[in-house]
């Protein structure tokens, strides 16, 4: 019989409370329960990489150094979100001052060879979609993400980016038509 998973039913005020004492087990709580949260965002919105995995570790190591300096005025999960997203917009600027062409990351990309053709088209139109999301300007980009592929509220996706509700809808609305335009091409084949 396996081992049954330990059940952690604190909640977050209380986990943060903790974390703040010094318990390192409440801290290892609070990553547990928002890793995938963050790293969905994060490969939202510079795709799956190492540079993904780097930054979704500084979002918690950000959150832990900064822990006296939450205030409980937002959600955990929005604030470890808007952290994400500050964060995920630096690799961007970094990317593009960056010239040079990476020949290990083509190596990794194509190391997974899929099984069969199914599994080989899916992971086709994956990429083919990462790639156009990628295109989009980070306004627009950062917006798609928390709203389509996230599932955060309009009004929860305004709190995150600091923005009026009408700019998140506007941006979505430019987004999804962007977004077509990169993949009109593929259409046939997706």
């Amino acid at each position: 019989m396996g081992k049954i998973p330990e059940v952690n039913y604190r909640s977050d005020a209380e986990l943060i409370d903790l974390t703040k004492q010094g318990d390192q087990g409440a801290f290892a709580e609070i990553v547990r329960r928002y890793k995938a949260r963050i790293a969905s965002t994060i490969h939202g919105m510079i795709g799956k990489s190492i540079e993904a995995d780097d930054v979704g570790q500084e979002v918690f190591i950000r959150f832990y150094n900064s822990i006296g300096k939450f205030r409980g005025e937002s959600e955990l999960g929005t604030y470890l979100t808007r952290i994400a997203i500050n964060l995920s917009l630096n690799e961007i600027k970094r990317r593009k001052r960056r010239t040079f062409f990476s020949f290990d990351s083509i190596l990794e990309k194509n190391a997974d060879i899929p099984e069969n053709k199914d599994t080989q088209l899916e992971n086709e139109r994956k990429v083919i979609v990462q790639k156009a999301i990628e295109k989009l300007n980070v306004k627009y980009r950062s917006v798609l993400v928390l709203r389509l592929m996230d599932g955060y509220s309009t009004d929860e996706t305004a709190k995150i980016l600091g923005l009026p509700i009408g700019t998140v809808l506007s941006r979505l609305a430019r987004a999804q038509i962007k977004l077509k335009e990169y993949l009109t091409p593929f259409l046939s084949e997706l």
